[in-house]
């Protein structure tokens, strides 16, 4: 499979690596329908989301741990590769919201959606004052 990002063929032990981390940033103008924060609340809330692998897709993620859980000195089941696996991203998945926090929308979100909350750091950005943005920008492009 490919990774969407890059088009590269990502191994496992590759796409454990930074050189291999990929974030997309998705604000919420960007949520046409809001069953995709049903999936992002079941990913943040359990690691997993239900369903989101064919039969095939799982044998192969299954296929793709079994020597580190032997490694590991666990028991060579479907159950614990797919546990070893599912640790694994919740280690390691990083995910990226972007929210507004004027008007309803996130609060409303917020209560439909616990883990939004629950399971995540929340910073705050204001809007900077111009001379910041000035002084911040003129330091980093002084080099180039």
């Amino acid at each position: 499979m490919l990774c969407p990002m890059c088009g590269s063929v990502p191994t496992l032990p590759e796409s454990r690596t930074k050189e291999h981390w990929h974030g997309v940033p998705t604000t919420d103008a960007q949520v046409p329908d809001e069953k995709f924060l049903v999936l992002i609340n079941d990913l943040l809330a359990s690691g997993e989301i239900p369903g989101l692998f064919a039969d095939d897709e799982l044998e192969n993620v299954i296929n793709g741990v079994r020597n580190e859980v032997k490694g590991a000195r666990l028991q060579d089941t479907k159950e614990n590769c797919w546990s070893f696996f599912i640790d694994r991203v919740r280690r390691q998945l990083k995910v990226v919201l972007c929210f507004s926090p004027v008007g309803s929308t996130l609060r409303v979100r917020a209560r439909k959606f616990p883990a939004l909350v629950n399971c995540t750091s929340i910073d705050w950005f204001h809007e900077w004052p111009e001379e910041a943005l000035v002084s911040v920008s003129h330091r980093f492009l002084s080099e180039v």
